[in-house]
């Protein structure tokens, strides 16, 4: 009884034994390569599978998803030799399990090595003030260069970022003092095309200004020139509408009568005034002729504006009998 306990026991561990060999389950996003008898002979997709016991073992575990993979710094020098040092970071993705397996060694390995030659190789190319202008361009060529050679490994190479890119410490105090060179001459260019602006806004409202002006002073004068010929044009016409009437006044019954009144009336005051200014005048005696004397007042007045018009002072009036 006690022996064909043992035998069972031999038998379950048996069956455990080649359970746990031949049963296998394999995680998604994930492929195993199976080998019998150290030759290949399929890749397992994700799911649960049962191998042949101890012919088939699990050659090479694979993941399908996304790796980053760091790359260490180093040494680049610069086309226009300027030592610089450069890291990165790559990111590889397993398309083809069997090739990956059996297409190279140490994929992640090579493909380190050939992601920091290419850096190298594509730095050496420009010079140091491209080298951070360029980075897009660098890990375009890093990632074209990976993706030729990984083809036969079954590896795709998604992309190359460059991390940091560290200068010699003299590089960079040069590199600063060109910076600030740079900015103070942009500073000065500023300043000197705000001045210029500034002087050619002052002119322009100079220009405007003087033009306002004169346009201002032409429609004054223009203006006042109108205002004294209208004047004198109402002048005009108002004496000339003077005239008429008095003309008219003359044809009505009474007319004349009523300017020799108007003329004796002038005679009179005018008299008045020369007498005041002490001034002599020779006039005729008989005053008390109305005729007369308006006659002689009409003759008088028409020699007092001759000789005003042609003297420019009061002439000197006496008395005659």
């Amino acid at each position: 009884m006690e022996q064909n306990l043992i035998a069972l026991g031999v038998i379950l561990l048996l069956i455990v034994v080649v359970l746990w060999k031949t049963a296998v389950v394999v995680p998604q996003r994930s492929e195993f390569v199976i080998e019998r008898l150290g030759k290949y002979r399929t890749t397992l997709e994700a799911g649960f599978h049962i191998l042949f016991p101890f012919l088939d073992v699990i050659a090479y575990r694979r993941v399908l998803k996304e790796e980053p993979i760091d790359i260490a710094a180093q040494t680049c020098i610069t086309a226009d030799n300027v030592t610089l040092e450069v890291d990165g970071i790559l990111y590889l993705q397993v398309v083809n399990s069997k090739m990956s397996a059996y297409g190279i060694d140490d994929y992640r390995f090579a493909a380190t090595q050939l992601a920091q030659t290419s850096l190298r190789s594509a730095i050496g190319k420009i010079s140091l003030d491209n080298t951070f202008e360029a980075r897009e361009s660098l890990n375009g060529q890093v990632v074209m260069a990976l993706d030729e050679a990984t083809a036969n490994w079954g590896v795709k190479v998604l992309r190359y970022e460059i991390k940091d890119i560290q200068p010699p410490r003299t590089v960079l105090e040069a590199m600063e003092k060109q910076m600030k060179a740079e900015r103070e001459k942009r500073a000065e260019i500023a300043r000197s095309e705000g001045e210029k602006q500034a002087i050619l806004n002052r002119a322009e409202g100079d220009r405007g200004e003087a033009i306002y002006l004169s346009e201002g002073e032409k429609i004054k004068r223009v203006n006042e020139a109108e205002g004294r010929a209208l004047e004198i044009l109402k002048v005009a016409e108002a004496t000339a509408e003077g005239i008429r009437k008095v003309a008219e006044a003359l044809s009505f019954p009474g007319g004349k009568e009523a300017a020799n009144l108007e003329v004796a009336k002038q005679y009179l005051t005018e008299f008045g005034k020369l007498a005041k200014e002490n001034n002599t005048m020779i006039v005729p005696g008989n005053l008390t002729d109305m005729s007369s004397m308006i006659a002689s007042a009409m003759a008088t007045f028409q020699h007092v504006q001759k000789e005003r018009g042609a003297a420019g002072d009061e002439p000197e009036v006496r008395f005659r009998s």
